[in-house]
């Protein structure tokens, strides 16, 4: 694989995280989304991720985004502050070379610098092993499975749920 870099993501790289989540939308189960969301939602969503200090990080080669990861809150109330939600996705074309691996690597020591204690990876269906086998990769551990929680493609899924602690005080 050539080279790539992780880097903070920026407004100018929503319109190629746009089209990568669009993708998924509209062929996988990772996101549990029928229609892609508008380049405008796509950038709102980005906008407010950023707003409050979540990290939001891209893998490029050149001006290609090869990847994108982000943290956001795993749940609304006061009492999960330190606790989040990871989601990543990669371009079809660059899936399986280790892009994955280092923007989830990279997206852990984020949100450890921020404060946070715990990651949840919540997976669209049990069935996507390679997101299941990426997360175990990276130091998170299967916590819990929802079954047939979630509907699309005219198929039942599953969820699982895979937790990281980052909190220093928990190693």
């Amino acid at each position: 694989m050539t080279n790539f870099t992780i880097r903070n993501a920026n407004i100018g790289d929503i319109a190629q995280i746009h089209a990568i989540y669009s993708q998924s939308v509209i062929e996988d189960t990772a996101s549990w989304e029928y229609d892609p969301p508008s380049l405008q939602e796509m950038q709102r969503r980005y906008e407010a991720l950023r707003a409050e200090n979540f990290p939001y990080l891209v893998a490029i080669i050149g001006d290609e985004v090869l990847g994108y990861a982000y943290a956001s809150h795993y749940r609304p109330r006061i009492g999960y502050r330190f606790c989040v939600e990871n989601s990543i996705y990669i371009a079809k074309q660059h899936q399986g070379i280790g892009v994955g691996k280092e923007l989830l690597k990279s997206l852990i020591k984020e949100c450890e610098i921020r404060g946070f204690t715990e990651i949840i990876a919540v997976i669209g269906d049990s069935a996507n092993l390679a997101s299941i086998n990426l997360h175990k990769s990276c130091g998170f551990s299967h916590v819990g499975l929802l079954p047939k929680v979630g509907f699309k493609f005219d198929q039942w899924l599953d969820s699982v749920l895979m937790q990281c602690s980052i909190a220093k005080e928990n190693k």
